[in-house]
């Protein structure tokens, strides 16, 4: 795992509610009660679905389509709210760790997944060997195994 805290959400808190809704404002979008769940979903259940979000959510603020929840992911990813990974042969998920260049470490056998920081000095795989003439700005690398408990 990282140094990073875990994010801690407090769905009464005034002062984090606030913070929300500065960072919907600062994008552009409007503040909706809808929006705020989904946000504070993400935030208190880093990589996890759509499916798992709109529970989330659904447990917040009662009724919201699986189809509202999709198109508020969408939009907040596009606007670098969130970040939408998809490991190889699994669904979409999603976190609020952005704004870095960050790594995931993914079981194979339950599909737990965490965050794991780039490495640090010599990373010759994270240098293209041809860069084919890009301005390379970001690598992922997503690191495959077997957790503790799934190994027994």
């Amino acid at each position: 795992m990282t140094d990073r805290p875990e994010p801690v959400t407090h769905a009464d808190d005034p002062a984090e509610q606030l913070s929300f809704e500065q960072q919907l404002r600062s994008c552009g979008l409007q503040v909706t009660a809808q929006r705020l769940a989904v946000m504070e979903a993400v935030t208190a259940n880093s990589h996890a679905t759509t499916e798992g979000l709109t529970e989330v959510v659904r447990g917040k603020i009662g009724s919201i389509s699986r189809q509202a929840v999709y198109d508020t992911l969408g939009v907040f990813a596009d606007k670098g709210l969130i970040r939408r990974i998809q490991p190889t042969g699994s669904v979409a998920r999603y976190e609020d760790r952005v704004g870095d260049n960050h790594h995931h470490l993914v079981c194979r056998g339950c599909g737990l997944i965490f965050d794991i920081d780039c490495a640090v000095g010599s990373t010759p795989c994270l240098t293209a060997d041809d860069d084919r003439g890009f301005e390379i700005d970001e690598a992922e690398v997503v690191y495959w195994g077997r957790c503790p408990d799934c190994r027994v």
